[in-house]
């Protein structure tokens, strides 16, 4: 799990860097705020979130631990181009934005209650055992 949010995540960045690139070549800011978000919800998040689990491989093993990783890699692209519509002026954008972003948020909370519930001693531990037995 670790690694494919890794890969994703330089997707991700990829397509960021290339919307910044466009940006200035064109002179033509008007997605900016797509541009970040692909950086920072795309690159940035995505990429601490598999480094976290590459870290803690049995968070990574979690029915949780899928469900986020699904959930932030369909609303992300959803709310990146319900972005892109609305910066195009497309007036029925927002509630694709609304999913897009709910989807995020979801699995980002999922995220924080998977990190909770396996980051404590005991599965730590316990995790210690299985790798040494």
């Amino acid at each position: 799990m670790g690694k494919t949010f890794i890969k994703i995540a330089t997707v991700y960045f990829s397509i960021g860097v290339l919307v910044g690139m466009t940006m200035g070549i064109i002179h033509d800011f008007r997605f900016t705020s797509l541009h970040a978000h692909l950086n920072l919800l795309g690159w940035v998040s995505t990429a601490l979130f598999g480094v976290i689990y590459s870290i803690y491989p049995f968070a990574a093993k979690t029915k949780l631990a899928k469900t986020h990783f699904w959930l932030h890699n369909i609303g992300l692209p959803i709310m990146m181009i319900g972005l892109l519509c609305e910066t195009l002026g497309v007036t029925a954008a927002l509630p694709v934005m609304i999913i897009g972003s709910l989807a995020i948020v979801i699995g980002t909370l999922i995220f924080a209650i998977n990190t909770f519930k396996t980051l404590n001693t005991n599965s730590i531990q316990n995790a210690k055992k299985d790798i040494n037995a």
